[in-house]
């Protein structure tokens, strides 16, 4: 459940503010269904509830959490290694 100050519902500019994304990304991410949502009124407005944007944002925490386990950032390694070859002049 949203905090009792924030509001249940966001529009698409609400959400690429708060991920800093454009409008098209953001739009992109409710049709793929990545980002769940509603369209409500005469005009099909869409709408983020706050706990799919919550929830959405915990998923994404995860998805780069197993991207980093299984891509490690190797450039300690490199460096490492490209020391042990320098020549150090006595």
């Amino acid at each position: 459940m949203p905090a009792a100050n924030s509001r249940r519902f966001l529009t698409l500019a609400d959400v690429a503010d708060i991920l800093n994304i454009s409008a098209a990304q953001t739009y992109a991410l409710v049709r793929r269904g990545d980002l769940p949502a509603i369209k409500i009124g005469g005009r099909g407005q869409w709408r983020v509830e706050s706990d799919q944007l919550e929830a959405y944002i915990k998923a994404a925490y995860v998805l780069t959490g197993e991207f980093i386990d299984e891509h490690p950032f190797e450039a300690d390694d490199e460096k490492e290694t490209h020391l042990e070859d320098e020549v150090v002049p006595d």
